[in-house]
């Protein structure tokens, strides 16, 4: 029950959190952007009598008090569960419900692949420390960290084509969700996956690189600590004690960066998304800006930040687990 409890206190701080961000965004966004930008300004025909009529329906006319705006807002939100509209009348919900999807299929994935490739690659590597072994895995790990997403993701892409090329197939399709595909059983399952493949590579190899550099500096900490020392020199296996005594405590620190690393996989995904043509909210984000979309751009920060403290939730729910000083409280 303490761990439910500490859980249980740690979602209530996030849902402050958010509502504090969010609101913010709202704020910010309602004083930086002018939806009256988002129609042309130079078409001597437009009716702004009409425009300023719909922005005032909308509830993002400029003319109208922030306050006021933000308190309607709340109202819709919270009462409706409604997000608004864009300058031109699209509903938020309808854009954003089938993109939250698309993210969260490719967010999540390469998020979890990503922790836990890196920590494993990282408490190898440093087990290994200044073997041959070691060394090649730190070259190749400065070498993701240092490459941009861009330039990763086309690399890999020029790399699929070649392999299309020379083995007659189309083993890699990476352009959208999903493409054509056969009528036999899970062929739409398959063509998923297909798409799915190259994009969380991607994703996954930038945030594994760093992950696991984290770790193998925590893990070499451990390493050299008295208690691990102590429990080898009591006659434990190397690896036993490694695995239930140095990674144990490794990972603590590790699980608490992790909340932080979540953001920069959303980040690096609204570049995939770009360069694979995923229409997930990453590639919503720019444009929602770029169109003086208030409402948009604040559903996007949403998006983001249930992100950032889902994965914060995670790592407390992880030291919960590995650490029995939180289960005591």
């Amino acid at each position: 029950m303490s761990v439910l409890r500490y859980l249980a206190r740690r979602i209530v701080n996030y849902a402050i959190l958010l509502f504090i961000a969010v609101s913010l965004a709202y704020l910010v966004a309602s004083a930086a952007l002018d939806p009256r930008n988002a129609f042309d300004r130079q078409n001597p025909n437009l009716n702004w009598a009409a425009v300023n009529a719909s922005l005032t329906a909308y509830n993002i006319n400029p003319e109208t008090s922030i306050w006021t705006r933000y308190v309607r807002w709340l109202n819709m939100v919270f009462v409706h569960w409604n997000w608004g509209q864009t300058p031109r009348g699209e509903v938020i919900n309808s854009l954003i419900a089938t993109r939250i999807g698309v993210s969260v299929r490719l967010v999540t994935i390469g998020t979890i692949l990503s922790l836990v490739l890196g920590v494993a690659l990282g408490a190898w590597s440093a087990v290994r420390q200044y073997h041959w072994s070691d060394r090649v895995v730190s070259l190749i790990c400065m070498l993701l960290i240092s490459t941009p997403t861009m330039v990763l993701a086309v690399v890999m892409q020029l790399a699929a084509i070649r392999f299309n090329q020379a083995t007659g197939t189309q083993f890699f399709q990476f352009i959208g969700e999903t493409g054509t595909h056969g009528s036999y059983f899970g062929a739409a399952f398959i063509s998923r996956l297909q798409h799915l493949l190259l994009p969380t590579i991607s994703l996954t190899a930038l945030s594994m690189a760093t992950y696991s550099r984290y770790q193998r500096n925590l893990m070499l900490d451990t390493l050299g600590a008295d208690y691990v020392r102590t429990a080898r020199a009591k006659g434990l296996r190397k690896s036993y004690a490694i695995r239930h005594h140095a990674l144990r405590n490794a990972i603590i620190p590790m699980a608490t960066y992790f909340a932080f690393g979540v953001a920069t996989v959303f980040v690096g995904a609204t570049v995939t998304e770009q360069v694979f043509g995923w229409n997930g909210m990453g590639l919503y984000s720019v444009p929602s800006i770029q169109n003086q979309d208030i409402n948009g751009t604040v559903a996007v920060v949403a998006f983001s930040g249930v992100c950032v403290l889902a994965g914060a939730l995670l790592s407390d729910i992880l030291i919960a687990a590995i650490d029995p000083r939180v289960r005591a409280r």
